[in-house]
């Protein structure tokens, strides 16, 4: 099963309802408070990658800007458009060298076959996350936003984003943020629906401290 319906969603939340006692009260509160975990789906492939590529490491604004002109430049962005772009015309777009670099390397990757995005759907979370992980330049965090947001991968979680590991510490009242090696142990109570709960997470985050964190993907 993926994340593309709300009756998938729901079979997560369920699930983790019955698996934790803690993720059962704050998917209770997340959903009085009117701000259940949303699907935020994009579509997979080589321009999904790109995007969360684009978005790493600068602000919501400066990603839409940046990717809003990559999207004028290249309407249709895949690994053959990338490889035959020019650095010129990638940097006029807002990109920086080391994005290009990692752009390059995916498309690269997917040209050569070494990087079969169309199959990491069927494969377990833990594989397809090694799969990606392995292209230069991209990390966990790419790697698990691409697997939740853009496959629909339940069982997606990315340890080392400081919204989730935030939402956590609250949820759980720890003394303080886990880091990422913590937060899995915690999270494979969770398992198969590691993704569903990171989303919970997000969400909870959000209703605690009035931001968004990456659970507002869209």
């Amino acid at each position: 099963m993926i994340l593309d319906s709300e009756a998938a969603m729901q079979a997560g939340l369920d699930a983790l309802r019955a698996q934790d006692a803690v993720m059962a009260r704050i998917i209770g509160e997340v959903a009085a408070r009117g701000a259940g975990p949303p699907l935020r789906k994009r579509e997979p492939g080589f321009a999904g990658l790109a995007a969360i590529i684009v978005s790493q490491q600068v602000s919501t604004a400066s990603a839409k800007a940046i990717w809003g002109r990559v999207s004028e430049r290249f309407p249709t962005l895949d690994a053959p458009t990338l490889r035959g772009a020019d650095d010129e015309a990638l940097r006029a777009c807002g990109l920086s060298a080391p994005k290009i670099r990692t752009l390059r390397a995916v498309a690269e990757a997917v040209a050569q076959g070494d990087l079969p995005l169309d199959d990491l759907a069927a494969q377990d979370a833990d594989a397809a996350h090694e799969a990606l992980v392995t292209v230069k330049g991209i990390g966990p965090w790419t790697a698990d936003i691409y697997l939740l947001f853009c496959l629909g991968h339940p069982d997606a979680f990315a340890a080392g984003d400081l919204a989730l590991q935030e939402g956590a510490r609250l949820a759980y009242t720890l003394d303080t943020r886990p880091k990422p090696a913590e937060l899995l142990i915690l999270a494979d109570q969770w398992r198969p629906w590691r993704g569903v709960a990171a989303k919970v997470l997000w969400a909870y985050y959000g209703v605690q401290t009035g931001r968004g964190g990456t659970g507002e993907v869209g």
